[in-house]
């Protein structure tokens, strides 16, 4: 300890009033008028403490009602972050940022003399311009951060300036956040892309997806994906790398790959899973002729290798007919191990590259149907038989001939005879490990696609 006065800082409260709009989360931002700081800038509603009789939450209770009219609850007041600021001029201040979810009345201008305006915006959507300060820490605050520092120089701008961002994030203790990736994945990610002001888990609802939306915070969207084995890392980015950007706008591209976390970066494509989708039959001939289309090319993307033995690797099926015995129907594996003797008898066919999980929830529908499907995730991505990529699509052609119709007039051309056995082995083969996958992996919906497409395969195949 020195003689010297000890230094203090101002302290100041700010409300993040949100709510669940049609496209998402929404913040309630004011923008701030008259002989006030930051004048013309957007601001959330914040205020000082009166005094030491005044606690954190009974100040935000205060200002909230004084500058927009708003009741809250204590109890509906949670805590967000705290950021330690430093203005161009050089004063410094503590911010402590609280979410609020539930109020009473509906959110107006009541300080008219230094507000004058108040919406609500979507965190993608920010309106400008805002002042540095709040949206340094929204940014924090997407991001699961508890803390941030957000010293400003001497000249910089009041405003936000993406040029100009001081935003340094706190790392949040392990554990505390179990909706984002490791600080590893975010900062090989933000080393690819930049600064990244939100994280969206987006995984599949199964046991090991990891993957994860990446909002930049000067616009930009990208999928952040971290692999389950070595095995699947390298094939995707093997993939990435030798021919799916042969597919143009169909795929995503490859930002970033990093063996040693299994991890890899892509951009955005648009659309939404056409799994689940509902359209009108001509719509989803349509859809199905491009999907077509769709895989043409991408058996089209490599020069075709001389075909391999079609005979199937006994221990491989024992394996999966262990894991999925116990979902199987009766005479189901005397059924799959008839198939799988027949598959030794087959002819041999080219080898191509093929995507290896061809299937609805991996294809992506254009918001109209005017546009072609996208193609994502190309983890089981290898050199096979092209009829490969049909064989998951088997249960969306089930009851609908004219699915399968319209794929092979996009596709060009119609199978061959030989072609069609070998895709009724691989869809056989295809549903005994998906029911196996299925299972040891949390997924009921693979298992019941397996169980349906054994049950559609035994009432018309012959072995």
């Amino acid at each position: 300890m020195t003689g010297r006065k000890r230094h203090t800082e101002p302290l100041d409260v700010h409300v993040i009033l949100r709510r669940d709009g049609a496209l998402g989360p929404e913040i309630l931002l004011s923008r701030r008028t008259g002989p006030v700081y930051a004048t013309g800038l957007w601001h959330l509603p914040s205020g000082h403490l009166d005094g030491p009789h005044e606690d954190v939450v009974t100040a935000l209770i205060r200002e909230a009602r004084e500058e927009t009219g708003v009741g809250i609850d204590p109890e509906d007041v949670h805590f967000a972050l705290t950021v330690h600021h430093r203005s161009p001029g050089g004063s410094t201040r503590l911010g402590v940022f609280f979410e609020v979810r539930r109020w009473q009345g509906t959110p107006q201008i009541h300080e008219p003399d230094v507000c004058d305006a108040m919406g609500w915006y979507r965190f993608d959507t920010l309106p400008s311009p805002m002042v540095a300060y709040a949206r340094a820490a929204l940014d924090a605050y997407r991001c699961g951060k508890a803390l941030a520092v957000h010293f400003q120089e001497p000249g910089d701008p009041i405003a936000y300036d993406p040029a100009v961002d001081r935003l340094r994030q706190i790392p949040v203790g392990t554990g505390t956040r179990t909706d984002l990736p490791g600080p590893e994945v975010r900062a090989f990610t933000e080393r690819a892309v930049g600064r990244i002001a939100h994280w969206t888990d987006v995984s599949w609802a199964r046991k090991g997806s990891q993957v994860w939306r990446a909002g930049g915070a000067n616009e930009g969207v990208w999928f952040v994906k971290v692999h389950r084995s070595d095995r699947f890392h390298d094939r995707e980015v093997g993939a990435y790398r030798s021919w799916v950007w042969r597919l143009g706008a169909a795929a995503p591209r490859l930002v970033a790959a990093d063996p040693a976390l299994r991890a890899i970066v892509i951009n955005a494509v648009p659309g939404h899973s056409l799994h689940g989708a509902i359209h009108p039959a001509d719509e989803q001939r349509l859809i199905f002729r491009r999907i077509g289309q769709l895989a043409a090319a991408i058996h089209h993307t490599l020069p075709a290798r001389p075909g391999l033995s079609a005979s199937v690797a006994i221990g491989k099926l024992e394996r999966h007919l262990d894991g999925a015995r116990e979902h199987l129907a009766p005479g189901d594996e005397d059924f799959v191990r008839a198939m799988a003797k027949k598959a030794g008898r087959l002819p041999s066919l080219d080898q191509v590259a093929t995507h290896g999980d061809f299937q609805l929830r991996n294809l992506l529908g254009p918001d109209a149907t005017g546009g072609a499907p996208y193609v994502i995730d190309f983890e089981r991505s290898e050199h096979g038989a092209a009829v490969r990529d049909f064989a998951r699509l088997a249960d969306a052609w089930a009851g609908r001939p004219d699915l399968f119709e319209a794929t092979m007039a996009g596709y060009g051309r119609p199978l061959t005879r030989i072609e069609e056995e070998h895709l009724t082995v691989h869809s056989v083969l295809d549903a005994v490990s998906g029911i196996q996958h299925g299972a040891a992996h949390g997924d009921p919906e693979i298992v019941e696609r397996g169980r349906r497409t054994l049950a559609h395969l035994r009432s018309t195949a012959i072995p």
